[in-house]
């Protein structure tokens, strides 16, 4: 590794000034679990300065309220959201994946802020963030603006962000009643490997119908995949499985995987369609308890 300069910001406005000043050659830290290997690695030969968020009140917030919904900031660790009973408890969707990132070494450190701005197509958090329609808050120079997940990454290792701008925080909208979501994933070991296909869903139900959904893929193109059609698909019909099936269809035709060491585009596809029904399943018998 080369030189690189770290600085603790206390604030927005500072820690922006330095991503500012220093454009591509700066990058904000997190977690970490990401920016450091990726450091070591060699693959960001560029940059010389490590702007870290962990002192930053807005990065770290996590706050819910069952009225205005939840906002958590982009440097709280996994750890701190699956242990907020009240939080597990209204989003037991993102808990599936702030459980699953890594190990419980890696959720000490790693955030949902940080795998998103991340942007790998893997990322295991992000398909569970836009089936929950979240929505990400940014700061930079030329102020505040709000960015909806699903259009957050834009190319692998890219994302929306400006120069002199940084993700500061979450947001979920509060949980409606019978509404229920998951986040599924396949990976060829047990744990700590990188997933081959995930799907997070959403779903809310009304006397049985499927009143709205959203479907969201990981892994199989190359950003984050939001199947719009595959949620519209469900709207207006009965919550069953030859339903939830028309629907992993979409999912599956939607996908646009590659061949490699991890598995054939068939493969994928297949799973992708497997996962989405099982995930749909699971969200609508949530909806129906919640």
């Amino acid at each position: 590794m080369h030189w690189i300069d770290y600085v603790n910001p206390h604030s927005v406005r500072e820690a922006t000034e330095l991503l500012a000043e220093h454009g591509e050659s700066a990058r904000i830290l997190a977690g970490g679990t990401d920016l450091l290997v990726l450091l070591r690695g060699g693959t960001m030969d560029n940059v010389n300065l490590v702007v870290d968020g962990k002192s930053i009140p807005e990065l770290n917030e996590v706050t819910y309220d069952p009225q205005a919904g939840l906002t958590l900031g982009a440097a709280v660790p996994c750890y701190k959201i699956y242990n907020n009973q009240a939080v597990a408890h209204a989003y037991p969707g993102l808990i599936d994946t702030a459980s699953l990132i890594g190990g419980t070494q890696i959720q000490g450190r790693a955030t949902l802020g940080g795998n998103l701005c991340n942007a790998a197509p893997s990322g295991d958090s992000i398909p569970a963030m836009i089936a929950l329609s979240g929505v990400a808050n940014i700061a930079g120079p030329s102020g505040n603006r709000s960015v909806p997940v699903e259009d957050f990454c834009t190319a692998p290792r890219q994302t929306v962000l400006k120069r002199g701008e940084m993700l500061v925080s979450l947001h979920f909208p509060p949980p409606v009643p019978n509404s229920g979501a998951r986040y599924l994933r396949f990976i060829p070991r047990n744990e700590m490997d990188i997933a081959v296909a995930g799907a997070g869903v959403s779903v809310v139900l009304d006397n049985g119908t499927i009143k709205s959904a959203r479907v969201s893929l990981a892994s199989v193109a190359p950003t984050p995949l939001f199947v719009k059609e595959a949620g519209e698909a469900l709207v207006g019909m009965p919550a069953t499985e030859e339903s939830v099936r028309i629907a992993s269809g979409l999912a599956r035709d939607a996908a646009r995987p590659i061949t490699d060491m991890r598995g054939t585009i068939e493969y994928r596809k297949h799973l992708c369609e497997v996962l989405t029904r099982r995930a749909l399943l699971t969200a609508i018998e949530r909806a129906k308890e919640a």
